[in-house]
């Protein structure tokens, strides 16, 4: 037991924190000054990637509106009474039917991509969810902790020097225990480091989730309208029926935009994560640091997480536990030396040492959540979802995207070609041939009326 002070101090009550705010609420808006200057360059690049985009889309409607005018205005007249289809008119529907069938393969790519995209994002989202479930129970378990040891230091250990105020020598052991439990508070309020943070991490998921969810089903929509887009083009071309074609024609050059606008929108975004995961440490770490101002050294300390990186916390974690096992030992003397002599100091004894197991309890509990391997942890599998899932999901929905424009670009040339095999009784194909009322079957009833 700690020897007592001949003159000791009179110590005052457990400073109570200030209650953390809950992680649930939207941060207040940041000032424009905050967060980080997108580097020029990689602003120029993805410009440059969204303008290769949009480059092909104009070649693509350049080259189709020229073949379809040297179609239209530079074919060679039929001869009068000729019903052969033109020359190459097989080869342009076969040609349209493969493109065709390739733009449905697109379509199961780009459905594996959208699905690979989806799934990176949501590990993000519940990496980010993990975290703010963990600093939000770190500070509630400082926050109950200290204000344990405040009600202790207020309630048991007033009375217990109450009741013990004859003896001098006991009456300075409690007061050593108080200022030992002051000093684990103290302690205790700086391990609270998040609940001053204006980020909210849940915020931050609720919105990725949000984006992520409308992102899904656009691409799910735009997906389908190529499906539609692509079979109804094949069942026109199968009951060669024109104004079918006609209209799957029109909304083809819809969906052609639709698929460059989409390929830009991928491969700008593609290159933004490839550049951010090439090195995502530093850029993580800076920008996390603009928006909390956290120190560099428990940033650090999370992000990289190896033995060349110390605890931040470690010096306040050890001096709480010499504190908790002070405590300890100067209650146990307390118990062998007070209880005897004063009875009624047992009760305030037994609830001191119940509140000092709840407390050395919740410290380990805090040593075990303030490690870096659990936050460490949800930062890699974040950085997983980014860099392997939802970037190896924009790949392929690229590649979707570029089977659909080759696809349909060449389906919008071979169109026109592929009318050429269509009967010229076109008009009526939606009649059947024994139908009473087909134009072609009442003139042949009427010959044969006549015949007889």
């Amino acid at each position: 037991m700690a020897p007592p002070s001949p003159h000791p101090q009179p110590a005052g009550p457990v400073p109570t924190p200030p209650r953390p705010q809950p992680l649930t609420q939207r941060p207040p808006p940041a000032s424009p000054e905050a967060g980080l200057t997108p580097h020029p360059g990689l602003a120029q690049a993805l410009l440059l990637v969204a303008a290769l985009a949009g480059l092909g889309l104009g070649l693509s409607l350049i080259f189709i509106a020229v073949y379809l005018i040297r179609f239209c205005c530079c074919r060679p007249p039929e001869p009068p009474g000729a019903k052969s289809p033109q020359s190459g008119a097989g080869c342009a529907t076969w040609s349209c039917i493969a493109a065709l069938l390739v733009g449905c393969a697109g379509i199961g790519v780009g459905f594996y991509g959208n699905s690979e995209t989806s799934d990176g994002v949501s590990q993000l989202s519940s990496a980010l969810l993990h975290a703010n479930h963990t600093l939000s129970t770190t500070d509630q378990l400082v926050w109950e902790t200290v204000e344990r040891l405040g009600e202790a230091v207020r309630a048991e250990l007033t009375t217990l020097e109450e009741v013990l105020a004859q003896r001098t020598e006991l009456v300075a052991a409690a007061r050593g225990a108080r200022r030992q439990a002051e000093l684990v508070a103290q302690q205790l309020q700086g391990l609270a480091f998040w609940h001053e943070v204006p980020l909210s991490l849940l915020q931050v998921a609720a919105d990725v989730s949000f984006v992520e969810e409308y992102r899904w089903l656009a691409y799910v929509l735009l997906l389908l309208l190529v499906l539609l887009v692509c079979l109804f083009i094949l069942l026109g071309l199968a009951k060669q029926s024109k104004w079918l074609v006609v209209l799957m024609t029109a909304l083809s050059l819809l969906v052609l935009v639709l698929s460059w606008g989409s390929m830009g929108l991928e491969a700008a975004t593609a290159v933004g994560l490839s550049d951010f995961c090439s090195n995502p440490d530093t850029y993580i770490l800076n920008l996390t640091q603009e928006e909390t101002g956290l120190s560099s050294d428990i940033l650090s300390y999370y992000f990289l997480c190896n033995q060349d990186v110390s605890n931040p916390f470690q010096q306040r974690l050890t001096l709480s536990q010499r504190a908790l096992a002070n405590i300890h030992s100067q209650l146990q003397g307390l118990e062998r030396e007070a209880v005897p002599q004063f009875p009624a100091a047992q009760k305030p004894l037994l609830s001191l040492e119940e509140t000092l197991n709840v407390t050395e309890g919740n410290f380990h509990q805090l040593v075990a959540l303030l490690h870096c391997r659990g936050l460490h942890k949800d930062y890699g599998a974040a950085l997983r979802g980014l860099c392997e899932d939802a970037l190896e999901g924009l790949l392929f929905l690229m590649l979707f995207s570029l089977l659909s424009a080759g696809a349909l670009a060449t389906a919008l040339c071979s169109l026109p070609r592929a009318w050429a095999l269509f009967p010229p009784s076109d008009d009526y194909e939606d009649t059947d041939d024994d139908d009473p009322f087909n134009p072609q079957e009442s003139k042949r009833f009427v010959q044969w009326q006549s015949s007889i």
